[in-house]
């Protein structure tokens, strides 16, 4: 039996209980049906019927934000290092089911195995970073004035509503989840509709771990309903959100009349800035790892290649090498770089830039093809001859489509890289020190690598500026999302008290 045959008859086990089953909410920690009956799950793989999936409305929004409104107070208060041991239990939970979760989610979503079989890890490791966290979350400073010793601690916020996107989707909502159980919030998770799966495996995790009933609850439906009313709910304190822009704009509106505090981690149309002094083989290979893995569907992907003109052709000549063999295919398959794309309507968006990038003028130099017609499948893409004005170079694709664009100079490859109005990450290649240092410090973005793909470290801050969201993710960042500060002054002595009224 071949390692894909393996991995099929595996992950037909998995989903048994799916069938069986379907995908219910999950509201203090108990199953429930969706008040607005069921929709159904299918995988991009073969456009076959997964499951049938709860189709949650206000109504259990209202439900599940009262029942984290009402196992709160108990959470909050529960010893720092009682709710560590119950997150390490759940980061163990998630390892001990770690192939499960990678195989649903490919299934899922359509991402390869080659990058899902370390997603599940990755999901663990952000609890076990924030469990370390959770004793020193609350600990202040000591400012100290002459009259009075001011201290500042931090304190959960509240109830909080957790909204996760299809791309990753359970490694994005560890990334919320994790530190908000770690803060002492509880949550409403509003999973992407349309990939479900690991979200159900998530809760049912975190509650076999010791996570009491109504510290996390799962609502599944779509944005205009569920994700509309858990922004829009009173006694939802935080909206933690992940997704393009344009929703971005409405949760913000939603959440106003209540004014909810938002961390929203938005779109992007990265630059990748390639230098001639740079060291152009890992140049190369970060640049096509950057657009090209994960689908392409992912907020920091390396969209955007900013060639200098010395280097374009000898450069762009390699990289069409190298996309046209880059292996598209089944997702479970370990061999599969490319799998097909979520949903039908996000395959036609993509498909759709291919008569766009000809229209504007632009060559398509690789793939720019579907693949079959079973399943969501397209050959990487990348389009050439291109300038910064061509919507193709302006808007985000989000697929596995890569613009390469020339530039002469320093100061034109900057002003192109900032002639966007995304501004999530950027990465720039160059062996000069005081260039990268220039470079840096003018470019519009909330992260950059030098010399280097997107590597993550969990203390760093995570977000972007411009249209690419508000706020940042990652150590302490996340806490001061999480947290509110207080401030307390004790007075030191019997410090002049102005009278008023006094004879």
């Amino acid at each position: 039996m071949s390692v894909l045959d393996d991995n099929i008859a595996k992950l037909d086990g998995y989903l048994v209980r799916f069938r069986e089953t379907g995908i219910p909410n999950r509201i203090a920690g108990e199953d429930a049906a969706g008040s607005m009956g069921v929709f159904q799950s299918t995988s991009p793989v073969d456009k076959s019927v997964i499951c049938d999936v709860a189709h949650g409305t206000a109504a259990d929004i209202d439900k599940a934000a009262n029942a984290a409104h009402d196992a709160f107070a108990a959470w909050r208060d529960m010893p720092a290092s009682e709710r560590k041991k119950i997150i390490i239990r759940i980061a163990e939970g998630i390892e001990a089911r770690a192939e499960e979760i990678a195989l649903c989610e490919c299934w899922d979503t359509g991402q390869a195995y080659k990058f899902m079989s370390k997603a599940a890890l990755r999901g663990a490791e952000n609890f076990r970073y924030f469990a370390d966290q959770v004793v020193q979350a609350r600990d202040g400073q000591h400012l100290k004035s002459p009259t009075l010793m001011n201290i500042t601690t931090r304190v959960p916020i509240g109830p909080v509503g957790v909204i996760t996107p299809w791309n990753t989707p359970f490694m994005l909502s560890t990334w919320k989840i994790a530190p908000a159980l770690a803060a002492g919030c509880t949550v409403v998770h509003k999973p992407a509709e349309a990939s479900p799966l690991t979200a159900r495996l998530l809760v049912k995790i975190a509650e076999e771990a010791g996570l009491p009933p109504g510290v996390l609850n799962t609502v599944n439906g779509f944005g205009e309903g569920a994700g509309k009313a858990l922004c829009e709910h009173p006694k939802i304190k935080a909206i933690a959100f992940v997704g393009e822009s344009r929703t971005g704009s409405l949760i913000t509106k939603q959440g106003a009349d209540t004014l909810k505090r938002n961390h929203l981690e938005l779109g992007g149309k990265n630059p990748v800035i390639v230098f001639d002094d740079a060291d152009l083989d890992r140049a190369l290979d970060a640049a096509i790892f950057m657009i090209y893995s994960i689908n392409g569907e992912r907020c920091t992907s390396s969209s955007r290649l900013l060639v200098q003109d010395t280097i374009r052709k000898e450069f762009e000549a390699k990289l069409i090498k190298r996309v046209n063999n880059i292996k598209v295919g089944h997702p479970l398959d370990p061999k599969t770089e490319i799998g097909p794309l979520v949903t039908e309507e996000h395959f036609k968006k993509v498909t759709g830039y291919f008569d766009i990038a000809k229209e504007d003028g632009a060559t398509v130099a690789a793939g720019g093809e579907v693949v079959g017609d079973k399943g969501y499948f397209v050959r990487p893409t990348l389009f050439t001859q291109a300038d910064n004005k061509m919507r193709i170079a302006q808007e985000e694709i989000f697929g596995p489509v890569l613009t390469s664009i020339p530039f002469s100079s320093e100061e034109e490859a900057l002003q192109i890289a900032n002639d966007n109005p995304y501004g999530l990450t950027g990465y720039v290649w160059t062996n000069d020190l005081t260039r990268a240092l220039r470079f840096t410090d003018k470019l519009e973005a909330g992260m950059i690598w030098v010399n280097s793909e997107n590597v993550r470290h969990l203390p760093t801050p995570f977000g972007g500026v411009k249209s690419s969201g508000i706020g940042r993710d990652g150590g302490d960042w996340s806490f001061e999302f999480y947290m509110e500060q207080k401030h307390i002054g004790f007075a030191t002595g019997q410090h002049k008290i102005t009278k008023l009224g006094a004879l």
